[in-house]
């Protein structure tokens, strides 16, 4: 069996067929579901890859590709994903891969699938070599297709301090006041992670941007204002401090 067949016949051994409809209502999918939760599915699939190693990055893509284009249940794209990051293959992922990126982003057309590609893939990428992946991800910000914008506005969710904070603004400038939920969405979500790394920096970043929309505006500011209201609960907890007496001299306090 190739990696495909290995990959479906281990997933249809952990199907569960309560669960799968309630998972295709949930992710509002037009294909189907086996039952396989997420966390379950990257361990499933892990184990085949490990034991399947490939030997160059050409038969790499083919099996991701592969897997993804003949993909009959959702989780056989979930695999398809898992393996596109694989640890062991990491190296085959540069900017000669972004077409296959592209094709999945814009075929897969849906958060669970992009997000994981932004974030973990295009992320890794961009750190790696920085210029060529940097450009695509200018072009995508203005793109027509939204899954190609969100993927440049998540791109650096996990780049803390290596953020290029030009590019990120680069990236969400295009789609600020963009109607899109999942635009929306992913602007606050990147510019709550960076606020983690450079509070500064966001706050400034919105403040200088009134026009994002609130939920926008709202997930950006998500953990500063957290902060906020624990310094304040702190605050009131500790109370004022009472007065200073003076001490009475042992004579007096005889009497």
């Amino acid at each position: 069996m190739n990696i495909r067949e290995s990959v479906i016949v281990a997933l249809r051994n952990a199907a569960d067929p309560f669960r799968a409809p309630q998972q295709q209502a949930y992710m509002k999918s037009d294909m189907p579901f086996l039952g396989v939760g997420v966390p379950q599915c990257r361990r499933i699939a892990g184990a085949v890859f490990a034991r399947r190693p490939l030997p160059d990055a050409d038969a790499w893509e083919a099996a991701v590709l592969d897997l993804w284009r003949r993909a009959a249940h959702h989780e056989e794209r979930y695999a398809a994903v898992e393996l596109l990051l694989f640890r062991r293959h990491s190296r085959w992922l540069g900017p000669a891969r972004l077409p296959m990126i592209e094709e999945m982003v814009v075929t897969g057309a849906w958060w669970d699938y992009v997000d994981a590609i932004a974030g973990r893939g295009v992320g890794a990428m961009l750190a790696a070599d920085p210029r060529p992946v940097r450009t695509i991800l200018r072009e995508w910000a203005t793109d027509g297709n939204i899954w190609k914008r969100r993927t440049a506005i998540l791109a650096q969710l996990r780049a803390k301090h290596g953020t290029d904070t030009k590019l990120l603004t680069e990236a969400i400038r295009p789609s600020i006041g963009h109607p899109e939920f999942f635009l929306r969405k992913g602007i606050g979500w990147a510019l709550r992670e960076h606020s983690g790394t450079d509070p500064g920096w966001v706050t400034t970043f919105v403040d200088a941007h009134p026009e994002p929309s609130a939920p926008s505006r709202r997930e950006a500011l998500k953990h500063l204002e957290r902060q906020r209201q624990r310094k304040q609960v702190r605050g009131r907890a500790r109370g004022p401090k009472p007065p200073a007496t003076r001490s009475t001299p042992a004579a007096h306090r005889r009497r």
